[in-house]
């Protein structure tokens, strides 16, 4: 089988334009769950300088010793300390990094992390549980 030859103008694709180049922000991901904490760091950490922890009071020391992060992804339910509490933790060490947690959860609510998303001054989240 023979294809008829074009008779309109070829159709080139357009010219290259240069990648954008992204700022490397700091982030700090705070998960309990180790492979949580590794797949959000390698999702980023081509982009940006990732620090990953699974543990709340290392996050937090972190805070204490004067280190700041451009966003903390930090899981909201965590033993020993969770993310409620490193997000008031946060508030009294750091002010200004407490705008920049971003919570993160695989759905396990209790009626208390439900009442703080809903009052946490830098939530913005607009899903409501279903008790489900």
């Amino acid at each position: 089988m023979v294809l008829p030859a074009s008779v309109g103008d070829t159709v080139r694709p357009p010219p290259a334009t240069p990648a954008k180049r992204v700022r490397r922000a700091r982030i700090l991901v705070v998960d309990d769950e180790p492979m949580v904490a590794r797949a959000i760091s390698r999702m980023l950490g081509r982009d940006h300088e990732v620090t990953a922890t699974t543990h709340a009071r290392e996050a937090l020391e972190r805070m204490r010793a004067g280190e700041r992060f451009d966003i903390i992804f930090s899981d909201l339910m965590m033993p020993e300390m969770s993310g409620m509490e490193l997000f008031a933790a946060i508030g009294a060490v750091a002010p200004e990094q407490a705008q920049r947690v971003v919570f993160l959860t695989g759905g396990a609510f209790t009626p208390a992390a439900h009442s703080f998303l809903e009052e946490c001054p830098t939530s913005t989240s607009t899903s409501r549980s279903t008790g489900r």
